[in-house]
């Protein structure tokens, strides 16, 4: 038996996250919403139903699943059946006062580590754990030891040792979590705008105030970047990691502006679950920012997190052509203007994943350069 499920969370001011667990209704132990697929409609959609009938929750859905896992769903008539659930991350963005289960079920928001140990699936508890990994920060004396247990295998230079001991100066390492903030922010935003309804002018503003909030952020790296003197990682490095986070949300500016611009309304599909993949991108880079400040440490989580960056681009290049060519066939039998403001639109939104993959590069080359 094949099965959806969405893995509802949100994120907190100071940058934690939860998820949102509920009760089954007949063994009472902690699940995520997940039900049967619906014909017709794509797993991520049918993820959104659950979450809504389960928990009165509406939510971003990102298309791209994080895993499976397996249980046993018992039968009504006696004995069980193997299902192979698959999970859609759903950033949470309305709970509701009613829903069509309310009151079968405890709902309860956990942090992520508590709620990975709250259900009992081993890869279920899997996929929530890694959901979002804590950094790992070494002291002193654990770097010594790094790089006592590296000199074993490898060569390291000592101007590189040295340079590693130091301490670093500047706010390099907050100033790329302010900026992966404003990612967040602006993401979720875009998502929104592309559902369309009344809000749209507020969605706008606020990710064209995001983009100025980034604009200053990398105002100021730059700014630090000539004045101090010992980096965190080469000066090169810096800027090419902050500049693409930076074309980011520039990109996802210019995705509002064309939608102000043409007065566009309604959004295809293909437009919607593109904006809920730079969703679940922001996250990632939002949680890959704090790893930096120990690269030894966090090499394999970030190697899985870029990993997971680059195919989500990849599905979006697949969402782009999808929408182009339904876009294209709509238009021939309709309005041409149709294809032209849609095409500006799935552009900025393709440029914008591309962005990210820039980050996931920019990331990798900092590992290699420095784990």
């Amino acid at each position: 038996m094949r099965q959806i499920a969405a893995l509802p969370y949100a994120t907190d001011p100071d940058g934690s996250m939860r998820i949102l667990l509920i009760t089954s209704r007949d063994t009472r132990r902690w699940v995520i919403p997940k039900g049967n697929r619906i014909k017709g409609m794509a797993g991520h959609r049918a993820a959104e139903v659950e979450a809504y009938e389960e928990a009165g929750i509406h939510g971003i859905a990102c298309p791209a699943p994080l895993g499976r896992y397996r249980y046993d769903k018992r039968r009504r008539k006696g004995g069980a059946r193997e299902a192979v659930v698959e999970v859609f991350p759903l950033a949470v963005t309305d709970h509701l006062n009613q829903w069509p289960e309310k009151g079968q079920r405890e709902l309860r928001w956990f942090p992520v580590a508590e709620a990975a140990q709250a259900v009992d699936e081993p890869d279920l508890q899997s996929i929530i754990a890694a959901f979002r990994e804590p950094p790992k920060n070494p002291g002193w004396f654990s770097r010594i030891l790094l790089w006592l247990q590296e000199k074993r295998t490898e060569r390291i230079a000592m101007l590189r040792w040295f340079h590693a001991l130091m301490p670093k100066q500047g706010r390099f390492f907050e100033q790329f979590e302010d900026h992966a903030a404003t990612l967040v922010a602006g993401a979720d935003a875009l998502a929104k705008l592309m559902k369309g309804g009344p809000d749209m002018d507020a969605h706008i503003k606020e990710i064209a105030e995001r983009e100025h909030e980034a604009d200053d952020i990398i105002r100021d790296v730059l700014q630090d970047v000539r004045r101090i003197f010992v980096t965190p990682f080469d000066r090169s490095a810096i800027t090419g990691l902050i500049g693409v986070m930076d074309d980011a949300i520039d990109q996802m500016n210019q995705t509002a502006k064309a939608v102000a611009l043409f007065e566009a309304k309604e959004f295809t599909s293909q437009m919607q679950d593109m904006s809920a993949l730079i969703v679940e991108c922001a996250r990632i880079t939002a949680e890959a920012m704090p790893l930096l400040r120990s690269l030894n440490l966090n090499s394999a989580r970030l190697h899985e997190l870029t990993e997971r960056l680059v195919k989500l681009e990849g599905h979006a290049d697949t969402l782009h052509e999808a929408g182009l060519k339904a876009l294209y066939n709509q238009a021939r039998r309709g309005n041409p203007m149709d294809f032209i403001v849609g095409n500006d639109i799935y552009a900025h939104l393709e440029k914008v994943t591309d962005r990210f993959e820039d980050v996931a590069n920019e990331i990798s080359g900092l590992v290699i350069d420095h784990a």
